[in-house]
């Protein structure tokens, strides 16, 4: 318990060790983890700004000049394919006043900052800052927007604000080969949902990486086809966990129009997988195609969740595609809708004066790998 007996706010040593407990006597975490604003603080300054995390997808900038703007923990950044064909993620703040050189998404050879018209090309350089002269030893091409560090991996555009992170890939070198068979950097998004949702991030990610809550939530939708109580979850040599759902029978071939993905083995073909690679990087796997649970919190109760639904690109060229996407997405938002009333049902219970840390079923053995992972972290003296 030594590890974890460092204090942290609204920690006490006896609820960290009730945490750090083997999975047959572990609890959850106390409400505080979720509840604090120091606490999230804390995790934005430890976990958060050290790990590797998911901004895009290189087939959602497929153009020099495509661009993405979003915020990720308080930097306003984007997403862009330079003329030169690299991608780069990197700070959107002017150099001059701080103002924000772009919003939203489209496609730009230059970004001229709508405050004073300084431009920028799209590797960062400033090309142009107007009515500067006098301004003694200024010199446009010693000004460069912050890059940050980044990695393509399986077509995800992986960053970290950490120069001195370990490299992403050797770490989940595992998780790539068990997923090898659903070629991850041959798809493209074919749709997105988008919700705005009014909890800490823990509770929406401990909700996807466990099926013990089939039996209730989803009682008519997953629970028949993927029971609670077949789910299972392997040891994980790293910084992730995998939840394995089995299906109860074979699903009837393309059963969502999509066909399968070539290479499969017969069980990849028809059981349901949930994966989180910690911090919070959700993926989903079918037999025809994988969902991406894109989290960008930004307060201790708030963050945005951008579903996005990914098939092969073959798929992708399907003359019915737009109606597949359509009718996929519809079957995402309700699944959805039903986790949003357990989430909210959840968030309510955290906030209540009352409420104590709870004891983990067998089932809920993801949450707690990420439990461990998350006070391990933390707990890092001296970070």
């Amino acid at each position: 318990m030594n590890k974890h007996s460092l204090a942290l706010p609204g920690l006490s040593e006896e609820e960290c060790a009730r945490v750090a407990a083997p999975l047959e006597a572990a609890w959850t975490l106390p409400a505080t983890a979720y509840t604090d604003p120091d606490l999230y603080d804390l995790e934005v300054e430890r976990i958060m700004r050290r790990s590797w995390l998911p901004v895009g997808r290189v087939d959602q900038v497929p153009n020099p000049g495509d661009y993405i703007c979003f915020t990720l923990y308080d930097q306003p950044l984007m997403l862009v394919r330079g003329t030169d064909g690299d991608v780069r993620v990197m700070s959107r703040v002017c150099l001059h006043r701080a103002a924000p050189i772009a919003e939203g998404t489209g496609n730009r050879n230059l970004f001229s900052c709508p405050y004073h018209a300084w431009s920028y090309a799209t590797d960062g350089q400033l090309v142009r800052a107007p009515l500067m002269e006098g301004a003694e030893g200024f010199d446009e091409k010693s000004c460069k927007l912050p890059v940050l560090r980044t990695e393509i991996w399986e077509g995800f555009v992986m960053v970290n604000f950490d120069d001195a992170a370990e490299p992403f890939a050797p770490q989940v070198a595992t998780y790539q080969k068990t997923f090898s068979n659903y070629k991850l950097d041959d798809m493209v998004i074919i749709k997105t949902l988008e919700f705005d949702s009014p909890w800490n991030w823990k509770v929406l990610v401990e909700n996807f990486m466990e099926a013990y809550h089939h039996i209730a939530i989803h009682k008519e939708t997953f629970e028949p086809a993927y029971p609670a109580k077949d789910s299972k979850i392997p040891d994980a040599d790293g910084p992730y966990s995998i939840l394995h759902m089995p299906a109860l029978a074979p699903h009837p071939e393309d059963p969502d129009g999509l066909p399968l993905i070539d290479g499969l083995e017969e069980w990849q073909k028809n059981d349901l997988l949930a994966t989180v690679l910690f911090p919070h990087f959700l993926l989903a796997f079918m037999g025809s195609s994988a969902t991406w649970y894109q989290i960008i919190p930004s307060a201790t109760d708030r963050l945005l969740l951008k579903i996005h639904f990914l098939v092969p690109k073959a798929s992708a060229g399907l003359p019915n595609i737009d109606e597949i996407a359509e009718g996929s997405g519809a079957l995402i938002s309700v699944i959805h809708h039903e986790d949003i009333e357990a989430n909210d049902m959840v968030w309510e219970g955290l906030k209540a004066p009352l409420t104590s840390q709870g004891r983990l079923s067998p089932l809920e053995r993801s949450i707690w790998q990420l439990n461990q992972w998350w006070l391990n972290e933390l707990s890092k003296a001296g970070s």
